[in-house]
């Protein structure tokens, strides 16, 4: 572990975090800050203890060779440090790792108390599940929170769940009572392709996130990658007519549910996000507006030698099915709904 004395000061820093496991669904969550830390170069500064907080029969270490030199990886969560320059610079703090398997609030005391020594001014923290919600129209991102003031000057939702929940939910508590401002952001993936990835729910996390913390965050592949993995999911669907209707249900559910946010307000920040990359940007062609609703189908051109992302597995027609336990729809999922039947509804997320 490096010391924290060698992180120089940062400059307004937020701490973003995400979770493989189950708060994770299509890996979106933790593709998004692995997305962060890639564009931004980020520095690792800490790595959590494992022996501390994991099951290795449960997140088993791994054996690599480093010329000829035999190593093992151990699963652990790591923090590092982004530095964000331009006209208003803002830092970050970067949280990646699995869900413990135990000494829960021991791991988010030691998570809060490097947000302590680095100042950090707030927390989101990322998650995915899953839901009845169609592969063809733009993810639905909720952003909750604990806190009423922060609820009201951040338009988020005030968190009324009640049931099971996971390292982000616990997280996000610990926060509050801490009093460091909490945030939680949703991405809902459809549970009959819930297998990863999912660039299309990871671009909208990282949407959501550059909302809500005022950055310019540079999507370099991400929105092609979205449009391919649409295009995908689209041609395995339109094999099976069970499936094939089943979307269409899905998807006149949700375009009656969102009518009344044909204008108005979603509009006005669709809008406001167009402005805002118009010019293009870090990693970024002219007009690098990252649409998540994937209308254009997109393949890469294979004479450029770069290959499309692996298409999804054939979608499932049992409904809240997924390949394992990883972001199943109940623990964090709108009070009242059944952990089976997702709602597709902006969630209310602890």
């Amino acid at each position: 572990m490096i010391e924290l004395e060698s992180v120089p000061e940062l400059i307004d820093p937020v701490m973003v975090a995400a979770f493989e496991g189950w708060n994770d669904a299509g890996d979106a969550a933790s593709t998004a800050v692995g997305h962060l830390d890639r564009e931004w170069k980020g520095e690792v500064f800490a790595a959590l203890d494992a022996e501390d907080y994991y099951d290795f029969q449960v997140n088993r270490p791994t054996v690599w060779l480093d010329g000829g030199t035999r190593k093992i990886t151990w699963p652990t969560t790591r923090l590092s440090v982004v530095r964000v320059g331009g006209e208003k610079p803002r830092d970050l703090v970067l949280v990646r790792g699995i869900e413990p398997s135990m000494r829960w609030r021991s791991f988010c005391n030691e998570i809060l108390g490097f947000a302590h020594e680095l100042g950090v001014e707030m927390v989101v923290i990322l998650g995915a599940l899953l839901g009845d919600t169609p592969h063809t129209r733009p993810v639905p991102v909720s952003g909750v929170t604990s806190d009423a003031d922060l609820a009201r000057t951040m338009d988020l939702e005030e968190t009324r769940y009640e049931g099971p929940t996971g390292i982000v939910g616990v997280l996000q508590e610990a926060c509050t009572h801490a009093g460091v401002p909490a945030v939680s952001l949703w991405a809902a993936v459809p549970h009959y392709v819930s297998q990863p990835p999912n660039p299309k729910a990871t671009l909208a996390l990282l949407n959501r996130l550059e909302d809500l913390i005022g950055l310019r965050i540079p999507l370099g592949e991400l929105p092609e990658d979205a449009r391919a993995w649409q295009l995908g999911v689209d041609q395995l669907a339109s094999e099976d007519s069970e499936v094939a209707e089943y979307v269409q249900t899905l998807e006149e559910a949700r375009d009656t549910a969102e009518l009344p946010e044909a204008s108005g307000e979603a509009i006005a920040r669709e809008f406001e996000r167009y402005l805002r990359r118009r010019d293009g940007g870090p990693g970024q062609g002219p007009g690098g507006h990252a649409t998540e609703s994937g209308d254009v189908p997109y393949l890469r051109d294979p004479a450029g030698g770069r290959t499309r992302p692996p298409k999804p597995p054939r979608p499932e027609t049992g409904r809240g099915k997924a390949s394992d336990d990883k972001g199943t729809k109940g623990p964090d999922e709108a009070p009242g709904d059944d952990p089976g039947e997702g709602s597709g509804d902006t969630p209310d997320q602890d």
